[in-house]
């Protein structure tokens, strides 16, 4: 009774006792000192790791909102510049500095009859205050035939549509045509129309995919 059996404590443990300011474990009147202080320690990881993911998500949602989203070419219409099945990121912070170009590529949502809103994919052609004509298989801006083809347009306009006759867009409006235009729905279409500024969520910016063909899209 009362013999002190002595045993050799491992050296993570003694070292835990050293952290908590313990020399010797087997003089220790409190044993609770060294709980308390590994408690405390744990408590202060978890919360670091919490603050960590928060931050993380954090970033990312400003990314995905305000800064770029991953979006996929569907169908024909900006060939050869996009293909059906690509992956692009769409910059969404460029706009808040300056205004969309002529020849950017933008995204906006399509017609409202067709329920839940496909986005469109297109090329700024017309800008606000200007007018827009095509007559003879090409696009006029002011009167002045407009030279596309250094971005590779050279496909006949079979149908001008809304813009047959000259058609002044508005302050906020812009004329947009796929790059494919025999095929492409685009504002030349009443149900489509002149895209309003305030629906151009962004401008095409890298393709991400396929690989063989990543690189900033102009």
């Amino acid at each position: 009774d009362g013999e002190l059996v002595s045993e050799e404590l491992p050296k993570e443990i003694i070292a835990k006792f050293h952290e908590a300011g313990i020399d010797d474990p087997f003089v220790c009147e409190d044993f609770d000192v060294l709980r308390k202080e590994q408690r405390r320690k744990n408590v202060k990881e978890v919360i670091g790791t919490i603050l960590y993911l928060v931050i993380l998500c954090t970033i990312v949602y400003f990314i995905l909102h305000y800064v770029g989203q991953r979006t996929v070419v569907r169908g024909d219409s900006m060939d050869t510049t996009l293909s059906d099945g690509q992956n692009l990121i769409m910059d969404k912070l460029s706009y808040r500095f300056h205004e969309p170009e002529r020849y950017d590529i933008v995204i906006f949502p399509g017609p409202e009859e067709y329920g839940e809103h496909p986005y469109y994919i297109k090329r700024v052609i017309g800008l606000p205050g200007e007018t827009v004509q095509i007559k003879k298989g090409k696009v006029y801006i002011n009167g002045k035939k407009l030279k596309s083809d250094i971005y590779g347009i050279t496909k006949y306009i079979d149908e001008p549509g809304i813009a047959e006759e000259p058609l002044e867009l508005g302050k906020d409006e812009y004329f947009c045509l796929g790059d494919n235009r025999p095929v492409s729905y685009d504002s030349r279409y009443e149900e489509v129309g002149p895209v309003h500024r305030s629906e151009i969520i962004g401008k095409v910016w890298i393709r991400i995919w396929p690989l063989t063909k990543f690189g900033k899209v102009s």
